[in-house]
């Protein structure tokens, strides 16, 4: 769908100009053929470009067609009173860029012999040139090819209904009626300059007829280019400024561009628009294998001579080149020589589309707004962001720092373009060309940028250093976000941004995020699976409260919680949520530690009323640690962390492990036991470097950390006699440290608690005492050992067992599981005589004598084993 922008006082000053040189300059259809013939077509049938193919007649060079334009008037030039791309009011088009009378004026005698350029409904040759070498300004396509052309429409062709200058496209501001209308029509003037220079050129050639134009020079070719003074002469000018909204003028305005780049560019975009302008830059740069625009060139064609100032526009830190929009290749040869090149992302701008460089695509993100975000902190980092070089750096505490630079950016009416830090850090090579894309696209699009978390770029300072340097030189003056958990250091820019903290959100803001994340989850599932009523929500947020996560691994735990349910036909639960937020962890942990997928919970244990208050006082202290020292701040204090810490002591198998592993599942958490064998370092400084890594992980996962055995990295400093004295010191001090700045969940167990330094016991948060169980809980544990499963004869007293032999829970499930061996082997149900045996088995390897008080009535049974 076109739109004509004729006014009836054009048409009216377009007509008596143009009937009168119609009336003096129709050519018989003879005449037509005999110009075709001249042209080296060998065909009357080839149409102009932009006329139909099934013209009748046809004119000769410089001569206007006799044709009746639809409203019965007897205009020749119906193109005259379009914008480019429009159909004229006929069924027939004339040639491209035709202006009133102008190159029909041009027309003389001598021009029918083929020494000048074909004006407008001038008939092209069959391979577009003519005996001269020259190509025909007009001519090259045929009207039929270009009504089914899907390319960009050129001037003065009809551009296809997706992509026709003055039509919505999908996207941008392009899209808007009119805004690209601005661009075709500035083409014109690019193909009227042209056409005047090919003019130039073809009048002071002395010999057109030369088919060998261009691949060597005589001598006498080498005296006129030494006698001319240079240049085409074209006459030249400021081109009026684009009009607001159009895309040239939001071009001119996001890189700062003047009427002369525009023109400059447009002369260097023709031929990405249409194809004629090859040939013409060809045969106007004198060889016809340079179809672009030299620096020269365009410079002529803006009426400006190579050696004046405007050849600076074209210089590396011109707004053009630097900005990305002009590529001056061929350095190696002289400067005016240098071809011009519109990279292809600019000119899909330009055309409406709004699509990424391919490279660029591989290092964006997906922009996620946090719907949480405290609207006093989106108003402050959106009020930043226009500040100064409008770089803004956010520091988190634990919140949603890409979701509030995101949210801060659309704020201020701009795009989020998010990069993601760790495709960068897989692209260090590219850097430098990726940060001149990011910063074209975000002056292109309007948008500002979102990069972080810096942590995930190159781990070698110099290295992350260097990236940063780069990418901040490449976006000054763009908006620009920055984001991670640590300040902004001064070498990584020459300017220092403004800096905001992001904290960790209150409990209430963190539901709000999974309610947000659970909707979204459902919604692009196409089911109902997610939470329907509040209170289920509200329970869905409680399974998950005590997990820290950052908004990525929310939103995809929510997602994996709704598809795995959907799969199901049903509803979220609680146990789909815990274990889509376990299947959040990374590996970096079970790297350094085994981990325990829980599968026991609180009715499993067997302990004393005090010990299961303090395992109840851990778990809620992990759930609600957010809201009190985080919300109601009750650690104050620098460098203080959010972890919370208990020591299980007791005797071996009074069930510590076991406990933790409970614990872990009341939170929904795996747990880590530590192995020692990958702490503890014979060289000095090792040890506390494992520990480190180990705790670095542990903080960014949602797990219970288990340092069994704790006594042995934890013990009591000692006096300094020697060298050893003081690096085993050395290292308990590091624990000490790192003890007050941990943020997550950590067990220590051991069975010497006196051997723990006292000022480890100070920073425990929960201290719970395994004592050994006495007859009744004995009972309930001979019980829970042998379970239900195991087949049992009549004779089996469990009362006697658990009254007789004193044995910690550990030592019970050993003797238990020897007696089903037993009652396996012998394919009857278990007796209590294999059970006593069993039992006696576990003192002797407990090196415990095996006493008649204890065993009687069962010694003979065990003195013969």
């Amino acid at each position: 769908m076109t739109h004509t922008v004729e006014t009836a006082e054009a048409a009216e000053a377009a007509r008596p100009a143009a009937g009168a040189a119609a009336a003096g300059r129709a050519a018989p259809a003879d005449n037509a053929d005999r110009a075709g013939r001249a042209h080296g077509s060998g065909s009357p049938d080839r149409a102009g470009a932009g006329e139909p193919a099934a013209t009748a007649e046809r004119t000769g060079p410089g001569e206007p067609a006799d044709r009746t334009a639809a409203d019965g008037s007897d205009d020749p030039h119906p193109a005259e009173r379009m914008v480019p791309g429009e159909p004229a009011a006929t069924a027939e088009r004339t040639g491209p860029g035709v202006a009133a009378g102008s190159a029909a004026d041009q027309a003389t005698a001598g021009h029918a012999d083929n020494s000048g350029p074909t004006g407008p409904g001038g008939r092209a040759a069959a391979g577009g040139t003519d005996r001269t070498g020259a190509p025909e300004p007009g001519g090259g396509r045929a009207a039929a090819e270009c009504a089914h052309s899907t390319g960009p429409a050129g001037p003065g062709e009809t551009a296809e209904p997706s992509a026709g200058p003055g039509e919505a496209v999908a996207d941008g501001g392009a899209g808007r009626p009119g805004s690209a209308r601005d661009l075709w029509r500035r083409l014109l003037l690019v193909e009227e300059r042209v056409r005047a220079a090919v003019e130039a050129r073809r009048a002071g050639d002395p010999d057109p007829e030369d088919p060998y134009r261009g691949q060597y020079l005589t001598p006498e070719a080498v005296a006129r280019i030494l006698d001319e003074p240079g240049g085409l002469g074209l006459p030249g000018g400021p081109s009026p400024a684009p009009p607001p909204g159009s895309v040239l003028g939001g071009l001119a305005t996001g890189f700062g561009l003047s009427a002369l780049d525009l023109d400059l560019l447009l002369v260097a975009l023709a031929p990405d628009l249409d194809p004629r302008f090859e040939r013409l830059y060809g045969y106007l740069n004198d060889d016809l294998t340079r179809r672009r625009p030299t620096v020269g060139l365009a410079l002529e064609l803006c009426g400006l001579a190579g050696a004046s100032a405007a050849r600076f526009r074209l210089a590396p830190d011109a707004p053009l080149v630097a900005g990305g929009l002009l590529e001056v290749t061929e350095p190696e040869r002289p400067p005016l020589s240098r071809v011009l090149a519109v990279p292809d992302r600019v000119t899909a701008h330009l055309l409406g589309h709004h699509a990424p460089d391919p490279l660029l695509a591989r290092v964006l993100a997906e922009a996620y707004e946090d719907p949480a975000a405290d609207p006093a902190a989106l108003d402050l980092a959106a009020a930043a962001a226009g500040t100064g070089t409008g770089h803004v750096h956010l520091r988190s505490r634990g919140g949603d720092a890409a979701g509030l630079a995101v949210g801060a950016l659309r704020a201020r009416g701009l795009r989020p373009l998010v990069l993601d830090a760790l495709a960068l850090a897989r692209h260090t090579a590219e850097l430098p060309c990726l940060a001149r894309m990011v910063a074209r696209e975000a002056r292109l699009t309007g948008a500002g940028v979102v990069l972080g978390p810096l942590e995930a770029l190159p781990e070698k300072p110099s290295e992350r250093d260097q990236a940063l340097r780069t990418l901040c030189a490449a976006l000054r003056g763009v908006p620009l976000l920055t984001h991670g958990t640590h300040g902004w250091e001064p070498a990584w820019a020459a300017d220092t941004p403004a800096t905001l903290t992001v904290a960790a959100p209150t409990p209430a803001q963190q539901a709000t995020r999974w309610r947000h994340a659970l909707a979204r989850a459902a919604g692009q599932t196409g089911t109902d699976a997610g939470p329907g009523t509040a209170p289920d929500t509200d329970a869905l947020v409680h399974a998950v409260a005590a997990h820290r996560l950052d908004s990525a691994q929310l939103r995809r735990a929510a997602g994996a919680a709704v598809r795995g349910a959907a799969l199901d036909g049903r509803p979220v639960g609680p146990d789909d949520l815990r274990a889509a937020v376990r299947a959040q962890n990374g590996a970096g942990l079970a790297r350094l530690a085994r981990r325990v997928e829980p599968t026991v919970g609180w009715d499993d244990l067997v302990l004393p009323p005090p010990t299961r208050r303090r395992l109840r006082e851990l778990a809620l202290r992990a759930r609600h640690r957010e809201q009190v020292l985080g919300q109601w701040g009750m650690r104050p204090g620098g460098g203080r962390g959010r972890g919370v810490i208990a020591l299980f002591a007791g005797a071996s198998g009074t069930g510590k492990t076991m406990s933790a592993e409970v614990v872990a599942a009341d939170l929904g958490m795996d747990l880590y036991v530590v192995d020692l064998s990958t702490v503890v370092d014979k060289y000095i400084g090792e040890t506390e470097k494992n520990l480190e890594r180990i705790f670095t992980e542990a903080s960014a996962v949602n797990a219970v950390l288990l340092f069994d055995e704790a006594d042995a990295i934890f013990g009591k400093r000692s006096e300094v006699k020697d060298a050893h004295d003081r690096h085993a010191n050395i290292e308990s001090a590091y624990l000490l440290q790192r003890m007050e700045s941990f943020d997550g969940i950590a067990v220590l167990t051991t069975n010497l608690r006196a051997n723990l330094d006292e000022a480890f016991t100070r920073r425990l948060d929960v201290v719970a005492d395994f004592p050994v169980p006495d007859a009744e809980q004995r009972l309930a544990l001979w019980e829970r050992c042998l379970g239900d499963r195991l087949p049992r004869d009549a004779d089996l007293d469990l009362g006697f067992c658990a009254d007789r032999f004193e044995l910690v829970g550990g030592s019970i499930r050993a003797c238990a599981v020897t007696a089903a061996y037993l009652a396996a082997e012998s394919g009857t149900p278990l007796t209590m005589r294999r059970l006593v045996t069993a039992v006696a088995q576990e003192y002797r390897k407990l090196g415990r004598l095996v006493l008649e008080s204890e065993f009687r009535p069962y010694l003979a049974d065990v003195a013969e084993t």
